[in-house]
């Protein structure tokens, strides 16, 4: 692709602050770099899997709400993480974060898992556990 080719399309959900890099070619044919606030394309798949994200963070607020999860569900989808990373990053195995996604196991957790927890979403432990500081998506 020409170097006047690349697409500058700014209906990004960037909103034009930040531009991705693309190679192409100048009027010599020699690779350049180029930047582009994004194409049309780019931007509908980036804004249909943001809704996603969005869908699921809300499903699992829905969840934690009615009692059927603990917040760290809530947390775990907002931060885009599975129980797998959240593991890893708590120091547990994935099916003990698994029993903590449930209310009755989240409720017998200690100060010191909380806070391993809390450490993990970048948040302070009693904000973590707050249910009423947990938004719509």
């Amino acid at each position: 692709m020409k170097d006047e080719q690349v697409p500058q399309d700014d209906a990004n959900l960037l909103q034009g602050k930040f531009k991705k890099l693309y190679y192409a070619t100048d009027s010599k044919d020699h690779y350049t770099q180029v930047r582009s606030v994004g194409w049309e394309p780019e931007n509908i798949v980036l804004m249909q899997a943001w809704e996603e994200i969005n869908k699921k963070i809300e499903a699992a607020r829905t969840r934690v709400l009615e009692g059927k999860a603990s917040i760290l569900l809530y947390h775990m989808e907002r931060n885009q993480m599975d129980t797998s990373i959240l593991a890893g990053y708590v120091g547990m195995p994935a099916w003990m974060v698994g029993l903590h996604m449930r209310p009755l196991f989240f409720n017998m957790l200690g100060l010191k898992t909380l806070d391993r927890y809390a450490y993990a979403f970048k948040m302070k432990t009693e904000d973590m556990i707050d249910i009423n500081k947990i938004k719509s998506a």
